[in-house]
């Protein structure tokens, strides 16, 4: 069960909030981009980045010289939001279109992660994440480069997710507007694989479909069909 606070309470669309924990894990897992919130001297900024769970932490990494980890490092209060689009709801009238989404907003302090080993299993596991078993294969992480590596976490302890998958919501005077309407579905498809142009051609393609599920190409193509 995900905690209630002031600031995680959802005011606006309210039957969208969801408190399983399970769905906060997901967003964060299927999006990868963490979109984080800092304020410095010039002012308020919101900057992607790229994001990792493991377990009930959030991790994201730089060069240590970023404006954004700087900031983030020196334990100040912050916000990161992850955004999944499902979808356009098309309805009868143009009030009432609006979209299928996935989101979680995650509030808290950031902290370091100093030890060289643990940037390395940390950083070796998001790499596991997008493409698995591939960290026995490349060459890992030397202690300059671990040096040079900026690794910050944030707990999962204060967050709120909201989903919207509620389809149309006409109003009765229109349900005789004659157009159509229902859901226009996003998917996102991943791969296939683009192979390097210097790559040599004896080594073979790996596969990765593991780490997406019905997200792979062949798998969706399936799914859609089925549909």
């Amino acid at each position: 069960m995900l905690s209630k606070t002031e600031r995680t309470t959802i005011k606006k669309g309210e039957r969208k909030a969801v408190f399983d924990p399970k769905a906060l894990h997901q967003i964060i897992d299927e999006s990868l981009i963490a979109h984080i919130a800092i304020e410095d001297h010039k002012g308020p900024i919101v900057i992607p980045m790229l994001a990792w769970r493991v377990e009930d932490q959030v991790y994201i990494h730089g060069a240590k010289n970023s404006r954004l980890l700087r900031q983030l490092k020196e334990a100040k209060q912050t916000c990161l939001t992850f955004t999944l689009f499902d979808g356009w709801v098309l309805a009868r009238s143009a009030f009432h279109h609006s979209a299928h989404y996935r989101s979680a907003v995650v509030l808290g302090q950031f902290s370091r992660i100093d030890d060289n080993d643990e940037k390395d299993r940390l950083l070796n596991h998001f790499i596991e994440q997008i493409a698995p078993n591939r960290c026995s294969e490349v060459r890992l992480s030397n202690q300059k480069e671990l040096n040079a590596t900026e690794l910050l976490a944030i707990p999962l302890t204060e967050a709120s997710v909201k989903i919207s998958n509620f389809g149309v919501n006409d109003d009765n005077a229109d349900l005789d507007v004659p157009v159509w309407t229902g859901v226009l579905p996003y998917r996102t498809v991943v791969g296939p694989l683009e192979r390097c142009d210097d790559l040599p051609s004896s080594i073979s393609e790996p596969d990765y479909s593991s780490a997406y599920d019905n997200r792979w190409h062949e798998h969706s193509a399936i799914s859609i069909m089925k549909n």
